[in-house]
């Protein structure tokens, strides 16, 4: 089983806020907003710069589209 990773975390959160966001859900878009928001705070100086710079924009498909790449 592979590690939990905060890469992994911000994955799982932009996927389900990209299907929040798809299915009209205000109060899930909210969530996983502000968690995406706790780890960029909590990761900033570690991530791939690309990676923030993406999320900075909130530009979350292609943060997404960066991580599935880089796996």
């Amino acid at each position: 089983m592979a590690p939990v990773t905060m890469e992994n975390q911000i994955k799982e959160s932009l996927i389900s806020l990209l299907d929040s966001i798809k299915r009209s859900d205000a109060p899930g878009v909210s969530q996983h907003m502000g968690r995406l928001e706790e780890l960029l705070a909590g990761g900033r100086g570690r991530f791939h710069p690309q990676l923030t710079h993406f999320l900075e924009k909130r530009s979350y498909a292609k943060a997404l589209r960066f991580l599935e790449e880089a796996q």
